[in-house]
């Protein structure tokens, strides 16, 4: 199972403070956001690559922070798995950096675009544990990964959300008893759940044909979860309802509302 890192956006909400810099990079503490997420994907034994796609501009500074963060002392070296010039090893596993080509937030591919530019350039053919870089999570992704094996199909996680407010600024999802997803909406007016959807998912590989023609066939580019709603309603899907809580960061307010909690 390859983690895929979608981290090609230009967090212009948050100002001055990613103008040049990527968001996912942020400290929080002594640590990244990206680099907390890592810490526990890296774990997982089904996962034996990190790809991180993000655009030209950011993609020397993630090279950077990997190439810091690789560690070749004691046996550690017998991990590496060089796969091109923008492959190194951080963790247990290699990682490697992807390069969209864009410069600015206009021209941007959109998440979409990003992963499947990934796949191409990578001929990606196994599952995909699939990520957002902007959120603390509170629980592990193994129990994530352990859902999907047990159902045997793509997932996406959800957890309850109480605000209609919220619901209307996100996808939702409506489920069965078993949490097969019955069907999707990016920010419905009229949620008919109070089940949202946050951006972490698990694409089989038995699903990636559908996700290598899915723009062609009408699926949005922008946002993760356009990709998501297309394939709940083309294939079998299932939603692990999270076991703890995660923290978006999405504005300054949020940033730094993260490092005073957590970056202590």
């Amino acid at each position: 199972m390859k983690c895929v890192v979608i981290a090609a956006g230009y967090a212009t909400r948050l100002g001055e403070l990613t103008k040049n810099f990527p968001k996912p990079l942020l400290k929080i503490g002594e640590n990244t956001i990206l680099g907390r997420m890592l810490d526990d994907i890296d774990r997982i034994p089904e996962i034996d690559e990190h790809i991180i796609i993000t655009n030209h501009k950011f993609a020397p500074i993630f090279e950077e922070w990997v190439n810091a963060n690789t560690d070749l002392t004691d046996d550690t070296d017998k991990n590496i798995s060089v796969q091109s010039d923008k492959t190194v090893v951080r963790y247990k596993k290699p990682i490697t950096v992807v390069d969209d080509g864009t410069e600015t937030n206009d021209t941007r591919l959109g998440a979409v675009c990003d992963l499947l530019f990934a796949m191409e350039k990578l001929n990606i053919d196994d599952d995909m544990l699939v990520v957002a870089a902007d959120n603390l999570l509170f629980f592990s992704f193994q129990e994530f990964v352990d859902f999907a094996r047990e159902k045997g199909s793509s997932c996406i996680m959800c957890h309850e959300q109480p605000s209609i407010e919220k619901l209307q600024r996100t996808g939702v999802v409506e489920l069965d008893e078993n949490f097969m997803v019955l069907g999707m909406e990016e920010k419905p007016q009229v949620p008919k759940s109070h089940w949202a959807v946050p951006p972490f998912y698990i694409y089989l590989k038995k699903d990636l044909d559908l996700i290598r023609h899915s723009v062609d066939n009408g699926c949005g580019k922008d946002a993760p979860g356009n990709l998501a709603h297309y394939m709940v309603e083309h294939t079998t899907m299932h939603a692990w309802p999270m076991s703890a809580g995660r923290f978006d960061i999405g504005s300054l307010d949020t940033y730094y509302e993260a490092v005073e909690k957590y970056g202590k």
